[in-house]
């Protein structure tokens, strides 16, 4: 079974996903390009673990083994004894591409290279690898290490052997729901909370409701922990423009184009919690303020 994972990308949800595999007693190898952004994701790391303590959820020996667990890297060749590696990566599929090219250089020849892709072609991504088999999706919804399922993407060579590793990874270590999931843009979770939060854009664009009352309806008409605007905030602007991009070009239906007010948001650079500003305001420590 997997013990040292990495994980490509240190950003809202490789933070979160190298989290969530810490707690669990894994080693975690956590990558990216410049030590700027690593600093950031332990302040985030950090932050995070210091909500929980305040919650009483972990204690401050818990959290210092956490952070102990997670090596901060820069270059994917500290991979190199990873048994899982895990792409967190943004949503551009030329980037991607290049990740798995140069772990085929990297891996030992049993390692299982997942990506955390939302919206792009699993199969395709297996495409820049001389090793398709090992390739498979493992799609967390964020926050990974409060969300007890996974969506399991088998590519079209991914093999039995990667797949059954996978779900009893899934299942067995991290104890959350491997849900099995067949290849299509946005498979279920991002497809479906994509359409909600497309179409609370349109109702604010039409007027029938403010931000906060478009959220209170959700959040308590529907027991949602947050209204489709914040969370939006939460995932990213410029992550739910892409997205929904994605798959207005796959599936080339009207219901996927995105609203004008989300392109205008990102224009600015209204992107939610990471630029302080989205459909609500929020502080350095990402609570809401407005």
């Amino acid at each position: 079974m997997f013990r040292v994972i990495g994980v490509v990308g240190a950003g809202t949800m490789g933070q979160s996903i190298a989290e969530m595999l810490a707690v669990k007693g894994l080693d975690v190898h956590l990558v990216e390009k410049t030590p700027e952004r690593l600093q950031h994701a332990k302040q985030m790391l950090e932050l995070s673990l210091d909500r929980q303590m305040e919650r009483w959820a972990i204690t401050a020996a818990e959290k210092k083994l956490t952070l102990n667990r997670i090596h901060m890297e820069t270059s994917l060749q500290h991979l190199a004894d990873c048994e899982l590696v895990i792409e967190t990566i943004s949503e551009d599929l030329e980037s991607k591409l290049d990740v798995f090219r140069q772990l085929d250089d990297i891996l030992s020849n049993d390692a299982v290279m997942a990506s955390n892709t939302s919206t792009l072609s699993v199969t395709e991504l297996a495409g820049a690898s001389r090793y398709p088999e090992r390739v498979i999706g493992m799609h967390f919804v964020y926050p990974a290490f409060r969300i007890d399922v996974v969506e399991i993407i088998r590519g079209l060579q991914t093999s039995d052997e990667t797949f059954n590793k996978t779900r009893s990874f899934i299942d067995d270590v991290l104890a959350k729901k491997g849900v099995m999931v067949y290849e299509s843009p946005g498979f279920v979770t991002t497809r479906l909370i994509c359409l909600l939060i497309n179409e609370a854009l349109h109702l604010l664009e039409e007027g029938v409701a403010t931000p906060e009352d478009i959220d209170a309806a959700m959040s308590i008409g529907y027991k949602f922990e947050r209204g489709p605007l914040e969370m939006a905030d939460r995932f990213g602007l410029d992550s739910v423009l892409a997205a929904l991009d994605r798959m207005f070009r796959e599936y080339g239906e009207l219901k996927y184009r995105p609203s004008f007010l989300l392109k205008k948001k990102v224009r600015a650079g209204q992107l939610g919690i990471k630029s302080g500003i989205g459909f609500f305001k929020y502080d350095k420590d990402g609570e809401r303020l407005s």
